[in-house]
């Protein structure tokens, strides 16, 4: 298996390459008109896209694009000029500790819900219920609510969550966007983690436990946890994937400079390296997660390790 998720890994990235690109060549005008904002005549758009290699082959470009990020060039922001790797890089902290902030909410939230809703109990049901409608509802709607509750009507915290230039995000400026992103992405997994949770608590070797009379924690680690820690880990890095990508919208809800920020901003600009180069990032930490989970997953199984 693992030798299989290191060959799915740069397949996944390559095809990831080839879509994006597709995506963004399918933006209406260029790099040329982008660059001029409409002012220059047609001979200057002309002797742009003949400097940029913008009238080569589609294929030619894609291949110097690809060549350009496996040397670690990701070209120039049509906007500012400046190399997008130097954009990437001033926006990346912030984005890693929003991400880092969410996770932290993410993972204890999913558990305690999968673990509840899996015991098949009456405060399962009731559980069970509010992950469905929790994972239901989309991070914009979250991010309105408790904006509107804890920022317009308690004020307890910021509406806005500015990022001091060169500096980290104050805390309290952290707790809306980390837990309008955590909120969905817990329900979520724990509504894919809640059928595995109940199979494992209805093994028979968790069941004979039981019989036996020992207590509930004893059960769960010695019997119960083996066979869930291959599901968890790749439950848990979809949902790391899928937080990841969500951060685009709740950034530009919160006004938080991360790297969402820049992406939704690239978009509405038509920057296309910057466009390029963050969505290559969010599929290479998403590749890179799915990676990490399928060797943890094989370390872990424990049926391999009995094989």
């Amino acid at each position: 298996m693992i030798r299989w998720a290191l060959v799915r890994a740069p397949l996944l990235l390559a095809g990831v390459s080839v879509a994006v690109f597709a995506a963004t060549e399918a933006l209406p005008g260029d790099a040329a008109l982008a660059r001029t904002a409409g002012r220059a005549t047609a001979a200057q758009l002309a002797a742009l896209r003949a400097d940029g290699g913008l009238d080569d082959p589609v294929w030619l470009r894609y291949l110097r694009w690809v060549w350009g990020l496996l040397r670690g060039d990701a070209g120039v922001s049509l906007l500012s000029d400046r190399p997008v790797s130097d954009l990437i890089g001033q926006r990346l902290p912030a984005a890693v500790i929003l991400a880092a902030a969410a996770l932290a909410v993410t993972v204890p939230v999913m558990l305690s819900l999968a673990w509840v809703a899996g015991t098949g109990s009456v405060a399962g049901r009731y559980a069970t219920a509010l992950v469905t409608a929790t994972a239901a509802v989309p991070q914009v709607v979250v991010a309105a609510g408790l904006t509107a509750l804890f920022a317009g009507v308690l004020g307890w915290l910021p509406p806005v969550s500015l990022v001091p230039a060169g500096g980290a995000p104050p805390p309290a400026t952290l707790i809306l966007p980390a837990v309008s992103l955590a909120l969905p992405a817990a329900a979520y997994g724990a509504m894919l983690l809640r059928g595995v949770v109940a199979d494992t608590l209805a093994l028979p070797c968790v069941r004979d436990a039981e019989r036996r009379g020992l207590s509930r924690l004893t059960v769960a680690l010695r019997y119960a946890l083996p066979p869930l820690l291959a599901p968890t880990v790749r439950i848990l890095a979809l949902v790391s994937a899928g937080l990841f990508a969500a951060t685009a919208v709740v950034e530009t809800m919160f006004g938080y400079a991360g790297l969402g920020e820049l992406l939704a901003g690239a978009v509405a600009n038509r920057d296309t390296p910057v466009v390029q180069a963050v969505a290559m990032l969010a599929a290479a930490v998403a590749v890179g997660g799915l990676l990490v989970a399928d060797v943890l997953a094989a370390a872990t199984d424990p049926y391999r390790a009995r094989s």
